[in-house]
């Protein structure tokens, strides 16, 4: 595979990025983790119309779609180092003049969240980082896990309750479907969880430890075609692993480590590209790589493709356009908002 570069935006502290329609148009959506520069989108035609979403705050760490008359769901004010207090989770939808952005509740360490389908609905699930950091080294004390269910109108207010969980560290966040039920994958030092909302009115959340390792980010995908999803980590927190584990009778063996080991791994992310089942990786210290790593079937190994270097991606994701595939990536260190397009 070869990657065609092109840079849609400078963009300091870039970290954020999703894709959702808007007028039955798909458009990329950028935001920056700084406390100056807000977010952007541009359509994922041409990648040349670019429309300012919001201008400010920043500390954008994720933003999870709602539906294209819905809007989306955004976390804003999670400043880098330990200033997240104010962290706040905010409802953006599109308006005849522009976007509308309206604070839903504040969350201190808000730091991951997405949207989960149960039995009775929709449910909002977040994890926060940590419970409170008096300085930048200070993780003495956890993350939790804060659920609600949605109303069908956002206006009528959610009340979270926290799950019966601690989690130090608490960074590593995927939505998946297993079983064909929503779940999230939750990482930090205690582990990998597996989280699950309610499949009947009577029932409640389960709380599953797959793995008893320290992780940072995480995804799942078939990258064998064995029918069972192996599952890529980051060890540990902001780590200098990165692996891919394979589920055998139960638990998970190790069948994969890259070769650069270095502080600050901080991109997993699963997808498709060219039909072919991929995870993408990226680094933000050492030689700041956007990588991706894909299964030979012929020689039965892994192989690794360099899509860029001193790039420093936070969050990279695969979409599958119209006419091409593309690797969308926030590359924080190089701050720039950044598209790969895939050449088989």
């Amino acid at each position: 595979m070869k990657f065609q570069k092109k840079v849609l935006t400078d963009m300091e502290r870039c970290y954020s990025v999703t894709v959702m329609p808007e007028d039955k148009i798909d458009y990329a959506f950028f935001a920056t983790e700084g406390k100056v520069g807000g977010c952007v989108a541009f359509d994922c035609g041409t990648f040349e119309q670019k429309k300012t979403v919001w201008e400010e705050p920043g500390g954008t760490m994720s933003m999870v779609p709602l539906g294209e008359e819905k809007g989306f769901l955004a976390v804003q004010k999670f400043y880098r180092l330990y200033d997240w207090e104010e962290a706040e989770l905010v409802w953006c939808r599109k308006e005849a003049d522009g976007y509308r952005v309206q604070e839903l509740f504040t969350l201190p360490y808000l730091h991951r969240f997405d949207v989960l389908t149960g039995a009775d609905g929709n449910y909002l699930i977040c994890a926060t980082l940590a419970d409170h950091k008096a300085t930048r080294e200070d993780w003495s004390q956890p993350g939790h896990l804060y659920v609600a269910k949605l109303p069908e109108d956002l206006n009528d207010g959610i009340t979270l309750t926290p799950l019966p969980v601690e989690i130090h560290q608490n960074h590593g966040f995927c939505k998946k479907t297993v079983d064909g039920k929503d779940t999230a994958y939750i990482a930090g030092r205690e582990g990998i969880f597996r989280v699950t909302p309610p499949q009947s009115a009577v029932s409640d959340w389960t709380i599953e430890k797959i793995l008893d390792r320290a992780a940072s980010d995480i995804d799942l995908i078939d990258i064998d075609g064995d029918g069972v999803e192996e599952l890529a980590v980051i060890e540990e927190f902001h780590g200098c692993y990165y692996r891919i584990y394979k589920e055998e009778n139960g638990s998970y063996r190790q069948v994969f480590e890259h070769p650069e080991v270095t502080e600050f791994y901080h991109v997993v992310k699963s997808g498709s590209l060219n039909g072919r089942p991929v995870f993408i990786g990226g680094c933000r210290r050492g030689k700041q790589q956007l990588f991706l790593i894909s299964w030979d079937v012929d020689a039965q190994e892994f192989r690794i493709h360099t899509v860029d270097e001193n790039a420093g991606p936070s969050n990279a994701m695969i979409y599958n356009g119209a006419d091409a595939d593309y690797i969308l990536s926030a590359n924080r260190e190089a701050a720039q908002a950044v598209i790969y397009k895939v050449i088989p």
